[in-house]
């Protein structure tokens, strides 16, 4: 099965940056909303919006050998687009949903939140073979704790938790993540689950390279979430109330290419391997995203970012 592509690549309206605490309306109902513009644009912006991607066409002398099928890379502080391919193109983007996940539960706050891991997370994991934090049902973590385990060994368990406790309840919390891509102008993004993985079908859980890099522009200005996603690991040691835990960030980057900080990559079958990534040298941020990469599930595909940031940083050398 080809990933959603269509036919018009039409263009994302991206919209300008604001303070992210003016998130209120994370509890509004899910829908996606269809793109309008053949042309980037910027445009008014409503609470918890990010600095817009420039109008800039895909670059003709772009980086070289990228196999991914969408790609792109920005600024970071300034969200200028330095080079695009399927910048607008529709594709599953595996556990990089999870950022979003974060995001709804960092903006309701209440990190020391003591949530109790359910026991659905067992059979829940089992069922779809997902990578997971090893959480023991009825271990007592807090929001913070169980942030880590989402987001550095991409935990699907950590995911349900969080999301049973947030939502309150798993559909509940899904239209709070759609409801966050509203506000955010991600306008070709749906979130069908909380984690990633192809349910209810392998590509009812999509979004754009443009869209992709709005929400990981707005993830890296919250300093929790930014420190969570730097760290090569987190460890728990046992206490009242919970096992001990050690979790390795399974970012392909990290530790391998010089300034990278995150952010989170994924795979699943429909979505080949995807990453969002950010890195910084010499004071230059960028900030990329790589949709179906080739690789497998036991090969991460670190060649495409390292071919895009060489790139970027080369246009400052």
């Amino acid at each position: 099965m080809l990933a959603r592509v269509h036919p018009t690549v039409r263009v994302t309206r991206l919209l300008p940056g604001v303070v992210l605490a003016a998130c209120a309306a994370l509890t509004a109902a899910a829908s996606a909303v269809p793109a309008a513009s053949a042309v980037p644009a910027a445009s008014a912006a409503p609470a918890m919006s990010a600095a817009p991607a420039a109008s800039a066409a895909s670059s003709a002398t772009g980086p070289a050998g990228v196999g991914a099928k969408s790609a792109a890379i920005e600024v970071a502080a300034t969200g200028r687009l330095l080079w695009s391919r399927g910048l607008n193109t529709e594709r599953p983007m595996a556990s990089i949903t999870k950022v979003m996940t974060a995001l709804v539960v960092i903006r309701a706050g209440e990190e020391n939140r003591k949530i109790t891991v359910p026991s659905a997370v067992v059979n829940y994991v089992r069922e779809w073979d997902a990578s997971n934090a090893g959480l023991r049902p009825g271990d007592k973590l807090t929001a913070g704790q169980l942030l880590y385990g989402l987001l550095l060994p991409s935990g699907a368990d950590a995911a349900y938790a969080l999301a049973e406790a947030y939502g309150p309840g798993l559909t509940a919390f899904i239209a709070k993540m759609n409801a966050a891509a509203r506000l955010l102008g991600m306008t070709r993004t749906h979130f069908s689950n909380f984690d990633g993985l192809p349910w209810p079908a392998p590509y009812s859980n999509y979004s754009t390279a443009a869209n992709l890099l709005t929400m990981g522009r707005v993830a890296m200005q919250s300093p929790l979430f930014r420190s969570i996603v730097d760290q090569r690991s987190y460890r728990i040691t046992a206490g009242p109330g919970h096992h001990a835990y050690l979790w390795r960030n399974l970012d392909p980057l990290l530790g391998y290419y010089p300034g990278a900080i995150g952010i989170k990559p994924g795979y699943t079958g429909a979505a080949g391997q995807c990453l969002l990534f950010e890195a910084t040298r010499n004071g230059y941020s960028f900030i990329g995203v790589t949709l179906h990469s080739p690789g497998s599930i036991t090969d991460l595909n670190r060649a495409d970012a390292t071919r895009i940031l060489n790139w970027a940083f080369g246009l400052r050398s």
